[in-house]
């Protein structure tokens, strides 16, 4: 009897789960965030890392404001639970707050590091789904943009967090993206000395397979990704265009994760693929080490589709502002990505 009842037990608790997210077979219907505006309201959230330092947050606000947006600081945003920006609950009822509230048109984090997944059970995917908004960020935040990508269909955005620089070089992308709902071209730029010299050395491309492709953009941090693989979280990336990117990972970690990709059935189906920036990714001095570029040779090229390395989608600045879940070409000879739309709407905020 007492078997009989914890099963049952379990059994309602697995159907209240299943509630909160459902795996997904076909991907849902595409679903566009209005532009935003000057003036709007901004949800300032902490879903990852804990902020130790007040004047942190008090830098994103300046950002925000000088932006042109109205902050509101998420009420958990300054928590702490160890490397946590508190409770995995309290850190969730910020977004369901936000996305709720029809005053807030967007949703930046102070910062990522880690704990965006240990939210996600806790999201109301129906809610985020009838209130459609802006939410932006990289690194451990691709847990978030892909889990509301795959659970909703709304077009997240790859893009800076509230500490990043915010130069102008990195500001014009942001704007003309999300609140002049313009389709954009990237490339990548020339930065540092490169601006004054015959050779570039920061920013170069190698094509892994030359050719041109049109898809649904998808991707993120490659580390955070693998760790949605076989959960719910996980947007579907047949036919579609796959970024990655990654800091800090030695070759060997980064050949595994493509491996468990590639094991996993993830790479296979895709339309193209591009792989961003690997900050501090060197072999070091490990003797016979391959490189990512030879990572990339053997895990990639096979696949026949068009793929470059080298894309400027990364943690670096200028940081791009990339829409997750609409459609865009590229050419894979010449490193470039161009919007086939725009990825916000014009119309009234929901």
């Amino acid at each position: 009897m007492q078997r009989r009842h914890i099963v049952r037990g379990l059994g309602g608790l697995g159907a209240a789960m299943a509630t909160q997210a459902k795996a997904v077979s076909q991907p849902p219907p595409v679903r566009k965030p209005p532009r935003l505006q000057r003036g709007d309201h901004v949800g300032i959230i902490s879903p990852a890392g804990a902020t130790y330092d007040a004047d942190r947050l008090e830098l994103v606000i300046d950002a925000i404001k000088g932006l042109g947006f109205v902050p509101r600081v998420a009420p958990h945003a300054l928590d702490r639970y160890g490397y946590l920006a508190g409770r995995d609950r309290d850190r969730a009822a910020d977004i369901n707050g936000f996305f709720g509230d029809p005053q807030i048109s967007a949703l930046i984090p102070i910062r990522g590091d880690w704990g965006s997944a240990r939210v996600l059970p806790y999201l109301d995917y129906a809610a985020i789904s009838r209130h459609p908004k802006v939410l932006i960020g990289f690194s451990d935040i691709t847990a978030l943009l892909l889990a509301i990508q795959a659970q909703t269909g709304l077009v997240t955005f790859h893009g800076p967090h509230g500490l990043t620089a915010w130069r102008q070089d990195q500001v014009e992308g942001f704007r003309r993206l999300l609140m002049e709902a313009e389709a954009l071209s990237f490339s990548n730029p020339l930065v540092g000395a490169d601006q004054d010299r015959l050779m570039r050395d920061q920013g170069r491309i190698y094509t892994l397979t030359p050719g041109q492709a049109r898809g649904a953009l998808i991707g993120g941090n490659l580390s955070v990704l693998c760790g949605l693989v076989g959960s719910p979280y996980m947007p579907t990336t047949r036919g579609r265009i796959l970024f990655l990117e990654d800091v800090g990972e030695p070759p060997y970690r980064i050949d595994r994760m493509i491996t468990h990709l590639k094991l996993a059935g993830v790479l296979d189906h895709l339309a193209g693929l591009i792989f961003g920036q690997c900050g501090d990714c060197n072999p070091g001095e490990g003797y016979g080490s391959l490189t990512l570029r030879e990572i990339l040779q053997d895990h990639i090229q096979p696949l026949g589709i068009p793929a470059w390395m080298g894309a400027w989608i990364g943690h670096v600045e200028p940081m791009w502002t990339l829409p997750l879940g609409t459609q865009v070409t590229i050419d894979a000879a010449a490193g470039h990505i161009t919007m086939v739309e725009a990825a916000v709407e014009e119309g009234n905020k929901v």
